[in-house]
């Protein structure tokens, strides 16, 4: 009942709104990152430094080349699953369908770095692999209804957890977040979303 009023709501709202509020509530997950890791983290900065190495091999092999597998398996189900198992109440059509190009790039490049910064920079390095994973899963909320949604974002959710267990590289784990979000960002700006493409069912 509580996710049907916040897609009613949503409905409500015009794109430039749910972009807006889409930016704050970025904005505010990366303040809680840097915020809480001045009292989580031993030495600062040399620590959120050391977790942005510039390595091209690490950031091919475990950013990008996940980012890419990760993508084409999220364009496979939505050109044979029906649309309502993957309709997320048509939040990301409001955000992206009407933005610019530089639009999509910002709000992606923004949750990319902000999601990550908190919830691999941070949590993962103090709760651990499993329940920052988790926890990256659950502020999907709108998810939560939707199975195939909710089985897509864990196995996002922990793959990357995995790259950065193996790297402990933002820069890797960023680069595949970003992506994802952007091509599919784009996906919804050009019209190839949901039924327009795949299956209506």
């Amino acid at each position: 009942m509580k996710r049907k009023r916040q897609a009613d709501l949503i409905k409500q709202m015009s794109d430039k709104e749910v972009a807006v509020q889409l930016a704050v509530t970025q904005l505010i997950l990366l303040a809680v990152a840097l915020v809480t890791s001045l009292f989580l983290f031993e030495s600062y900065w040399s620590e959120w430094l050391s977790m942005f190495p510039l390595s091209y091999e690490n950031w091919l092999m475990f950013g990008v080349l996940p980012g890419l597998l990760i993508l084409l398996i999220d364009l496979a189900l939505m050109y044979t699953l029906p649309k309502k198992y993957y309709d997320d109440g048509g939040i990301n059509e409001k955000v992206f369908e009407n933005r610019s190009f530089s639009g999509v790039l910002f709000l992606t490049l923004l949750v990319a770095i902000s999601e990550e910064m908190l919830f691999r920079g941070v949590l993962h390095n103090e709760l651990g692999y499993i329940p920052a994973s988790i926890l990256f899963a659950v502020i999907h909320i709108r998810y939560l209804s939707k199975p195939v949604l909710l089985l897509s974002v864990l196995f996002v959710s922990f793959l990357i957890g995995y790259m950065f267990e193996v790297t402990g590289s933002l820069t890797a784990t960023i680069t595949a977040h970003f992506i994802v979000d952007f091509v599919l960002g784009l996906w919804i700006k050009l019209g190839k979303w949901g039924g327009k493409n795949g299956r209506d069912g």
